[in-house]
């Protein structure tokens, strides 16, 4: 079991002891993960709420959104600097790469999922449904046919700080978009803010965070999962697991299977990322000084996880890869 109060005392330190105290095993399956000499590393500070990660390994850099602060940064692997790579950023949060490697954003300020052409320019994908503005993107995910998952709670219409406040005029959906026709549907509509969302490695399933405990505390506090019929639609939405105390954010699979879930607003024992095995098990724990909102895959092997902390962005080094991306 992981000493948290060594935890904290390592964010103070220049060397943490191995074995890492912030990596937690809860069930003996998450130990064939664990590299022994592998620790924990916080990269750069300096956020306000960092969000949406997505690895470029073409460019060995990793893009993250700071929301409050209108921008999308990047760390670049050679160097370990970290630079602006867009600003203003319209206040966006999700990121992800289409097939081509085009790097797709949801802006809460302008309310749209946008695509970043090869030549820098912005074409908007989606920005309304049946006439009316959608509320505020959140999660993107791609699919291998191309088309583009996200979710819409709408976080970025509720306060200023994040986007600019509005009313809601569309449900709390989740959409399936065609790119190239600019075709949505809706494949989810029974989730009170969908949240973070990701394939299982086989595109089979999809998984998707329920975060209305934000604002209807009696509400569950957990991550739904969903089979994917015909590549296109949704069918058997069902519990898969709990985060009380807490709430999940983004998450990510490995290629096993097991879901990465970020994990927050509880403190000390509960931050961080928690690790959960295809049959809904909690198996581990990577503890962090701060909420954690997002994580995803990277390095030149996909075995880094890196961690979109609150105001930082952690890294470590883990023995399975993140599941093939489109």
């Amino acid at each position: 079991m992981s000493n948290i109060s060594s935890v904290n005392r390592k964010w103070d330190q220049g060397i943490t002891r191995y074995p890492d105290p912030a990596i937690e095993i809860v069930d003996q399956r998450f130990a064939k993960y664990l590299i022994g000499n592998a620790v924990v590393e916080r990269l750069w500070t300096g956020a306000r709420w960092s969000e949406g990660p997505v690895w470029f390994g073409d460019a060995r850099c990793l893009i993250w959104s700071d929301i409050p602060n209108n921008r999308i940064m990047r760390w670049i692997e050679e160097t370990g600097q970290v630079t602006v790579f867009r600003q203003p950023a319209n206040n966006s949060n999700g990121n992800t790469r289409d097939k081509q490697g085009r790097l797709v954003t949801c802006e809460h300020l302008t309310r749209r999922v946008t695509r970043t052409e090869y030549d820098g320019r912005i074409t908007v994908l989606m920005e309304s449904f049946e006439g009316k503005p959608l509320n505020a993107p959140n999660d993107v995910v791609v699919h291998p046919d191309g088309h583009i998952w996200f979710t819409d709670p709408g976080y970025g219409i509720l306060l200023h700080y994040e986007g600019e406040r509005a009313d809601f005029e569309l449900p709390t959906n989740v959409y399936r978009l065609n790119p190239d026709t600019g075709e949505a549907t809706v494949v989810a509509d029974e989730l009170e803010k969908p949240n973070g969302l990701c394939f299982s490695p086989d595109y089979s399933k999809l998984y998707i965070v329920d975060t209305g405990a934000t604002h209807k505390p009696d509400h569950p506090r957990h991550i739904r999962v969903y089979d994917v019929a015909d590549n296109a639609r949704l069918k058997s939405g069902r519990f898969f697991c709990d985060m009380s105390p807490g709430l999940a954010d983004g998450i990510r699979c490995d290629v096993d299977g097991n879901l990465w879930s970020s994990a927050g607003w509880v403190g000390e024992g509960y931050d961080g990322v928690h690790i959960f095995a295809p049959d809904g098990d909690l198996i581990g724990k990577i503890h962090l000084p701060e909420v954690c909102a997002n994580l995803c895959f990277g390095g030149v092997k996909r075995n880094r996880v890196f961690m979109a902390g609150s105001q930082s962005l952690y890294a470590l080094y883990v023995e399975t890869q993140g599941a093939q991306v489109p």
